[in-house]
């Protein structure tokens, strides 16, 4: 099944993201299955989970709308080829992790020819997909900032430690702490 996205909607997502690859169509794609299971991303409040760093994520951000500066973009380091989707308003949401017949044949631009299928493939042929009975990530908070005592630099409470009775940003207590 050719992918359902509009050329031209695909273009400004190739524009967005610097070029065409292989990793992009896949999050082209994984935005298409998130749109084909939970409709449109402006009619509900939707919630992506990213467990890789690759190009796909800016597909992902392009077409759904959702953004790490919102909150609404969560980035786990799995180092998987795996997205989860929540609709908030819905209630409802799914885990992708893109398969491994998601190998086309090689020939002699094997670049060309992954990209060829990643873009053409079915998406249940591309995507194992799971039903998620778990809640979506809660919202995006606002919490205080804390000064570091040994930098001086302001850092969200969340991603500061306590080290001998003092605030530390994380990399000021990676310098301190010698366990980790």
């Amino acid at each position: 099944m050719k992918c359902n996205i509009s050329p031209e909607r695909i273009d400004q997502t190739i524009a967005f993201h610097g070029h065409s690859c292989p990793g992009l169509a896949i999050g082209i794609r994984a935005a298409e299955l998130a749109y084909h299971l939970l409709g449109d991303p402006a009619d509900g409040e939707f919630v992506a989970v990213s467990e890789t760093d690759m190009c796909g994520v800016d597909a992902i951000q392009f077409l759904t709308g959702c953004t790490y500066g919102k909150g609404n973009f969560i980035h786990r380091d799995y180092g998987k080829k795996a997205f989860s989707f929540f609709d908030r308003k819905a209630g409802k949401g799914f885990r992708a992790v893109l398969t491994d017949n998601a190998k086309p044949v090689p020939d002699q631009d094997k670049r060309a020819a992954m990209l060829e299928y990643f873009m053409t493939a079915d998406l249940d042929e591309l995507f194992s997909i799971s039903w998620l009975d778990c809640p979506p990530p809660r919202p995006a908070q606002i919490l205080e900032s804390l000064v570091c005592d040994h930098c001086g630099e302001t850092t969200m409470e969340s991603r500061t430690r306590r080290y001998a009775g003092k605030t530390c940003c994380i990399p000021c207590f990676d310098k301190v702490e010698q366990k980790i």
